[in-house]
């Protein structure tokens, strides 16, 4: 009577072994499995618990807006299918926390700004508010993010192994499985004065995830038992983008403007199409005007009169 039973005792114990993680615990303040890789804060210059790989800049380059093209189709799905938000706030970390641009407001919060300027044109705000003209700081860059490639169990291998134990049941399935997932970016960065585009860079990020089933406790081949731990699709498009950014850095610290041989931007360029007019000669630079002195006048001198 005793061996027949052993192998439920076993089983029991077992069982009991795997669930005694399965307790439920109270929110924390802070947690290393929710961070993405842009981790911490920034005020002005300074930055706390920035990630490490980050490039920073010892000043910055400039001030920059971002502009998220929310029409675009990559945004449509980014929102609806994966249930992520707006890629900017990310970004302005980033951003500041590298120190490398002043970040300027040119999204939402741009529509609070214009409020409080009208109400303070209206004459509704208190005597002293400041929020007279000229204070608006501009922009002199444009940083557009897009994602170009994000997806889910994008390859991997699954896999059980039922049956262990024969005549004592003990083991029903051991399932196993590896998942990835993988994400591309692309920032560029457009000069608002002129419309140039000044640098472009592209980021990319994969993932693994590994899924062990559970045991089961039974006769004959059994069923697994264990979920699928999958890393939210957003935490590696959020490492994309920071290899984007870091690349985008890098670049920026060898820039050297682009120049048309022999004539300035948008005059006409280098390649011709037939029958097109030649483009227009560069501007000559007016001559040096050479002024002549006016020789003084001469001075009358007073004479004594004489008696």
């Amino acid at each position: 009577m005793r061996l027949a039973t052993r192998p439920s005792v076993l089983g029991a114990a077992a069982l009991t072994a795997l669930l005694s993680g399965c307790v439920s615990t109270g929110p924390t303040i802070g947690s290393k499995d929710a961070e993405t890789v842009a981790t911490g804060s920034a005020a002005g210059a300074s930055a706390q618990h920035a990630n490490t790989q980050l490039e920073k800049c010892d000043s910055p380059l400039g001030t920059a807006a971002l502009v998220e093209e929310t029409s675009a189709e990559w945004y449509r799905i980014f929102t609806t299918e994966y249930k992520l938000g707006s890629t900017t706030p990310v970004l302005r970390l980033l951003m500041q926390q590298s120190n490398c641009f002043v970040v300027v407001e040119r999204g939402r919060a741009f529509q609070a700004m214009e409020r409080e300027r009208q109400i303070a044109g209206a004459g509704q705000a208190r005597a002293g508010s400041n929020f007279g003209g000229g204070q608006m700081v501009a922009a002199d860059y444009s940083i557009t993010p897009e994602v170009l490639v994000s997806g889910r169990n994008t390859g991997g291998v699954g896999g059980a192994l039922g049956g262990l134990g024969g005549g004592l049941g003990l083991v029903g399935a051991i399932a196993g499985g590896i998942r990835t997932n993988e994400a591309a970016t692309m920032l560029t960065l457009i000069d608002n004065r002129s419309g140039v585009q000044i640098a472009a860079s592209q980021g990319a990020s994969k993932n693994t995830d590994f899924s062990l089933g559970g045991v089961l406790i039974g006769g004959g081949a059994g069923a697994g038992l264990g979920g699928y731990s999958n890393t939210p699709q957003g935490k590696v498009v959020v490492a994309a983008f920071t290899d984007a950014y870091n690349q985008m850095i890098r670049a920026l610290r060898s820039y050297k403007a682009q120049q048309v041989q022999g004539q300035g931007l948008g005059t006409g360029g280098r390649l011709q199409v037939d029958g097109a007019p030649a483009p227009a000669p560069a501007p000559s630079k007016p001559a040096a005007r050479t002024t002549t002195k006016k020789p003084a006048p001469a001075s009358s001198g007073s004479t004594a009169p004489t008696k």
